[in-house]
């Protein structure tokens, strides 16, 4: 029976070798020698056993060099089936792997001659083909057979493993327990015992001289890493002329979803406002391809994937009138149609996207309409010949490039909802503006300034809307009351 609370404690160093039983009883027979490795671990035992034997008793170690690591790695499985096969792909991939391997730095000459080999090796396509970092391996086992009969391999389970990457990168598993619980084994044994151990960090603390000299050293390192970078990229950029904001989109048309009928394409352009401006061969408009839809839930999304590219320039011609006017931003006009077997083409929806004043990624979802004509006989026309009104100015979408007054009525205009278009833009903004520090930007009123009134411009014109919401709701909740208790609250007072 073992003692009342068997407990044992040890502190174990990085790659620092620990014996178990069965490593002792193994390596003290010289007949079992047969790697230098196993004859330096005869030794390190015989000097062991004349010092009185070793101090662990059930906590041992596989260092990096054992057999055990190597056969660990290779056996690892992918499931916890009990009768799984390796597939051809994992037994290629164990071939592969390399273990502490030396990379030789590679010329840049060689590199920018040999960029695609063109009749690879078999060697070459083994050492290639994936990623290979090299990565020292150490695992913290425990010995847990029964009282008295230690040194049995099945007893062996693994307790922590630690992986050091060329990249410097420790992985510990499981992690130190900290102010977690105890981590617990239970076996499968006659008496089902259970076992708990915690993980703790050892090490020394760092002193602050140390500490230090060390982010000096990094500090020098990185430095002369972004001097090498900054001679491979080059400083012959194209700066935006001082008052000038270069706007660069990566968009994507991604999907249409809520639609009729089906075979659907997008038609886009950009409307670009007073001083907005493009290069000359710079495409402003653009068709994507003719997409089938497929049933998501309960919709029919047709996914296009279009990719485009727009390069724009806002050009502040006059400082003074900050104040009194703010900078439009352009406009995203697109119209989404379907095409049949028979070439019918129908407009399914109109809308439009103001472009974020925002740099990043935006993910946008736009509800779209279409107009529509009383009567049976329009359906009747769109259904078999195909055809619906459509707008001679997509402006119309928004505010119309004709319109010239001060309110815009579409009063008498019937339009019908349909479905939405989402779009992810990508969107980069480059100014020298954005160089200057915050007292000289404020003095000069440069673009950025301009820019924050945009924002504040819309904050505003969210609160309006949340003004004149709130005052419908009190003027419905007026109408649904009982007029003579309205007559009396008003004569009470």
């Amino acid at each position: 029976r073992p003692p009342e609370g068997e407990e044992e404690e040890a502190e174990v160093g990085w790659q620092e070798k620990l014996f178990s039983q069965f490593e002792v009883d193994l390596y003290l027979n010289e007949s079992a020698c047969q790697t230098p490795l196993d004859w330096q671990y005869h030794e390190e035992i015989q000097k062991l056993e004349k010092a009185g034997g070793r101090k662990n008793c059930r906590i041992f170690t596989y260092t990096d060099h054992d057999r055990f690591t190597n056969l660990e790695e290779l056996c690892q499985k992918v499931t916890d089936l009990d009768h799984e096969v390796p597939s051809y792909l994992v037994e290629r991939m164990a071939n592969v792997r390399r273990r502490r391997q030396d990379r030789r730095p590679v010329e840049a000459s060689s590199l920018k001659s040999k960029i695609v080999t063109w009749e690879p090796s078999e060697e070459f396509i083994k050492n290639n083909h994936v990623i290979n970092t090299p990565v020292q391996t150490m695992y913290i086992m425990g010995d847990l057979g029964p009282y008295g009969k230690l040194g049995h391999r099945e007893y062996e389970n693994v307790l922590c493993t630690i992986k050091v990457d060329g990249n410097g990168v420790i992985t510990v598993k499981p992690d130190f327990t900290g102010t977690k619980g105890a981590y617990r084994i239970e076996l499968d044994g006659e008496k089902r015992e259970v076992w708990e151990y915690t993980i703790e960090n050892a090490s020394a603390q760092v002193q602050p001289e140390e500490e230090e000299r060390e982010q000096r050293v990094f500090r020098d390192l990185y430095g002369r890493h972004r001097d090498y970078l900054s001679g491979l990229v080059g400083s012959d950029f194209e700066m935006p002329l001082p008052g000038t904001l270069r706007l660069f989109m990566n968009g994507e048309i991604v999907s249409a979803q809520g639609y009729e009928y089906d075979n659907l394409y997008v038609h886009f352009f950009l409307e670009l406002p007073n001083q907005w401006s493009s290069s000359p061969f710079q495409q402003l408009s653009g068709v994507t391809q003719t997409c089938a839809t497929k049933t998501v839930g309960w919709d029919n999304v047709a996914y296009f994937c279009y990719p485009f590219t727009v390069e724009m320039f806002y050009t502040q011609e006059d400082e003074g009138v900050f104040p009194y006017s703010l900078p439009q931003w352009p406009v995203l006009y697109f119209e989404v149609l379907s095409l049949d077997f028979w070439q019918r083409y129908r407009v399914e929806g109109y809308g439009s996207l103001v472009l974020p004043a925002s740099p990043g990624v935006h993910m946008l979802t736009i509800p779209t309409w279409r107009p529509v004509e009383l009567g049976t006989v329009a359906e009747m026309r769109r259904f078999f010949i195909g055809g619906s009104p459509e707008l001679e100015d997509l402006t119309y979408i928004r505010i119309p490039s004709t319109f010239k007054g001060k309110r815009l009525s579409r009063f008498g205009f019937r339009t019908e909802t349909t479905g939405s278009v989402t779009f992810r833009l990508y969107c980069l903004q480059q100014s020298k503006a954005f160089l200057e520090n915050s007292a000289l930007r404020q003095r000069m009123q440069s673009v950025l300034d301009r820019l924050g009134g945009f924002s504040q411009q819309s904050s505003v014109y969210n609160v309006l809307e949340a003004f004149q919401r709130a005052r419908r709701r009190m003027q419905e909740a007026r109408e649904s009351l009982p007029q003579d208790l309205i007559n009396t609250s008003a004569s009470t007072v």
